[in-house]
């Protein structure tokens, strides 16, 4: 990874995950930007490059444990809307997205798995 531009990490403060993956870039001294994504949600625009430098299908997106989820019934949903319509419903509700959430210049992650983290952040 090129040493330009810090990752930007969307996470939300309250979760335990997201606080491990920030220690974790921490001791790794990787770089990065964190963004709030309750407070700042990502947009549709970086939702779709997400999905496509991670190569994963858009459900994957959703935090399918979180209460946004469950409530709206986006299980019901997913297999009714566009994915131009449920992007919306992401960049406007930041819990409704699987966190964290990191975005590189050309790589995604989604989710806090550290093998996958090490792999990719290498230098």
């Amino acid at each position: 990874m090129s040493a330009a531009k810090p990752i930007e990490i969307y996470q939300y403060p309250n979760c335990s995950t997201c606080r491990k993956a920030l220690k974790w870039l921490d001791a790794q001294g990787v770089a990065y930007r964190s963004v709030d994504i309750v407070a700042r949600p990502p947009s549709k625009a970086t939702l779709a490059k997400v999905m496509k430098l991670a190569g994963v299908e858009l459900r994957k997106l959703f935090n399918t444990s979180g209460q946004s989820y469950r409530q709206g019934d986006w299980k019901q949903k997913l297999t009714e809307i566009s994915t131009a319509d449920a992007l919306a419903a992401l960049a406007a509700d930041g819990k409704l997205i699987k966190r964290p959430l990191v975005v590189g210049e050309d790589f995604a992650l989604i989710g806090f798995r550290p093998d996958d983290w090490a792999e990719t952040l290498a230098s």
